[in-house]
């Protein structure tokens, strides 16, 4: 008996049809941070399409004033749209919007600093958004209201990521959750967690100039914040440092930071502009800081969080300005770098070190954009 083989017909997939992932996007926030995101977005929206399969549309530009939406998305002009198009909105009308053009998949991005606006987290995710954050507010607002936004994001099944409260783009928060998730028992996170402070005393400790003039030089680089006292009270760094305590499941609180504020008691409420006029009162104090130290030692600002990690209780969250060795981990730094050292049991001689551009708004938006990606893959 014969047997008849029959070839099974070619079967041709045209790729280009397969219908790709949309991900519509609303961003609050369109400044510093912000403007530079949408511009990354847009730029990269071809490369993104053909790499990742994704179609990413940003549907919604905001700040606090005024709104523009397209169901189509936004081209290069949006600056241009928002400037002649934009009106004033209610957060309802964002979820209004979304739900009349069935649109799914939603993220909110938080560029903004207000805390004002992560009060609005919940009800976005309630209704139906993701969160992508460089807003570091949500994340060091007290400990009861921490968790319930945890709750809230677990019942409706929504993702919050936020890298950027932390080390600007590098992959620091993914890395601690990875080790502590997994059973790594970390001990210690300590390093130079602000970018604009890591300028100011790696510049300082060369010697050859006064401290007026380095804050001044990081002010026109765009490393600090407006008013550089921001930068100086150390509060920005006691939030990172919250942050990552958090991460580990310690219940702390802001006030739980030990935080050396380097500005003198009478610069601290006067207005910014009189500050920059005073700011050379601050030469001979820091000059004294740095002529009494030991020989071959430079200045840092450095973040602590140690004691019993595995007790919920158990941490001490420090920032200060010490003296290390210039030949040290932390007294190599140099530039706007930041640097985390993660200690655990597996690494407790020579901790997992993490390095990196610390400031600027085009890494910030790069990080931002990450997360995005990120979250995008996981829908």
């Amino acid at each position: 008996m014969s047997s008849i083989v029959q070839q099974a017909p070619e079967v041709r997939i045209n790729l280009s049809a397969i219908k790709k992932k949309r991900i519509n996007l609303v961003v609050f926030g369109h400044g510093n941070v912000g403007g530079k995101l949408i511009d990354q977005l847009l730029q990269s929206a071809a490369e993104v399409s053909r790499r990742k399969e994704l179609d990413i549309r940003i549907v919604g530009i905001a700040n606090s004033t005024s709104m523009i939406v397209d169901d189509h998305g936004f081209t290069d002009s949006w600056r241009t749209h928002k400037s002649d198009k934009g009106a004033k909105y209610r957060l309802q009308d964002v979820i209004e919007f979304v739900k009349s053009e069935t649109l799914d998949n939603l993220i909110a991005v938080d560029n903004t600093a207000s805390s004002d606006f992560v009060e609005n987290y919940e009800y976005l995710v309630k209704n139906g958004f993701h969160i992508v954050s460089a807003n570091k507010i949500a994340n060091t607002l007290p400990y009861t209201k921490y968790e319930d936004l945890r709750k809230t994001l677990s019942k409706y099944r929504r993702q919050f990521l936020y890298e950027t409260n932390v080390g600007a783009g590098l992959p620091l928060i993914d890395t601690i959750k990875l080790l502590h998730n997994s059973g790594e028992n970390i001990i210690r996170i300590k390093g130079v967690f602000s970018g604009s402070l890591s300028y100011i005393f790696n510049v300082f400790s060369e010697g050859n100039r006064t401290f007026s003039s380095v804050l001044q030089s990081a002010m026109k680089q765009g490393y600090t914040e407006p008013d550089p006292r921001e930068d100086l009270s150390g509060k920005d760094v006691a939030r990172k440092l919250l942050i990552l305590a958090r991460e580990l499941e310690l219940i702390s609180n802001l006030e739980d930071v030990n935080v050396q504020n380097l500005i003198p008691n009478d610069l601290r409420k006067v207005s910014t502009n009189e500050f920059l006029k005073r700011a050379k009162e601050l030469d001979i104090p820091y000059l004294i800081k740095l002529k009494n130290q030991k020989e071959g030692y430079v200045l840092r600002y450095v973040a602590d969080l140690h004691g019993d990690l595995s007790k919920e209780d158990g941490g001490k969250l420090e920032v200060r300005l010490l003296s290390v060795p210039k030949n040290s981990v932390l007294g190599r730094l140099e530039g706007s770098d930041t640097i985390f050292e993660i200690y655990t049991e597996n690494y407790a001689k020579r901790p997992l070190v993490i390095q990196g551009a610390g400031a600027g708004a085009e890494v910030t938006a790069r990080g931002v954009f990450g997360d995005i990606l990120r979250l995008s893959e996981k829908l």
